[in-house]
């Protein structure tokens, strides 16, 4: 009886402790403006030295579109630590998703955060997939708010004939993006096609054909 009370409360204390109940780590001061130029490596940023600036909370990015000539006819402008120090540890950031009629933001993850996005301009078509392969999509219009639970593939897609936009709320400073079609058939060293040919039910030269059409420009 002893023993099964001692590994119900280790159960419990685990659980609590777990980062899947987490966001980013809560802050032990009033702020810590990142030292984005910091040696220190850690969990985030090192503190920045000296007085506070109002520039270190500030960006103008979010205020204008986004030029949507790009291969997939969108364009993402992150309002994230990098871009505003004062956020490191405060585990919220901020996106502006841009997309030209026919536009998509191509399948993706989150790694560290929860997604919601806020529709401004047009609409757009919407999903994520559940790790039970379960579909749950949406056209999403002006006004209107969806949702991107944290660590699941979605997509962003116009679907309309005029440009839309939407502002996308992170509960994390730095929530990290992974492109699936990039991650696989781009990174560097290459995946070996044998995993990609075996994966994806293809040929080899189907293959290398997507890996040059990802290969970063150089």
């Amino acid at each position: 009886m002893k023993t099964s009370l001692t590994l119900l409360s280790i159960c419990v204390i685990l659980s609590f402790s777990s980062p899947a109940f987490a966001s980013d780590p809560d802050m032990l001061q009033d702020l810590c403006v990142a030292d984005l130029t910091s040696p220190v490596k850690l969990n985030g940023f090192a503190c920045k030295e000296g007085s506070l600036n109002a520039t270190d909370f500030f960006f103008d990015g979010l205020a204008n579109p986004g030029a949507t000539n790009t291969t997939m006819g969108s364009v993402v402008t992150g309002a994230n630590v990098q871009k505003i120090p004062g956020l490191n540890t405060l585990g919220v950031s901020l996106a502006r998703i841009d997309y030209a009629p026919g536009g998509i933001n191509p399948p993706h993850t989150h790694p560290r955060a929860t997604e919601m996005v806020f529709v401004i301009e047009g609409e757009i078509d919407v999903g994520f997939i559940t790790t039970a392969d379960v579909l749950v999509a949406k056209t999403v219009k002006k006004g209107e708010v969806f949702v991107f639970p944290r660590g699941l593939v979605h997509y962003q897609r116009n679907g309309g004939g005029v440009p839309a936009a939407v502002i996308a709320a992170f509960n994390s400073q730095f929530p990290g993006t992974q492109q699936v079609a990039a991650a696989l058939f781009a990174a560097t060293p290459t995946v070996p096609d044998h995993v990609l040919t075996k994966a994806f039910q293809v040929g080899t030269k189907e293959v290398e054909k997507i890996k040059s059409r990802l290969a970063p420009k150089s």
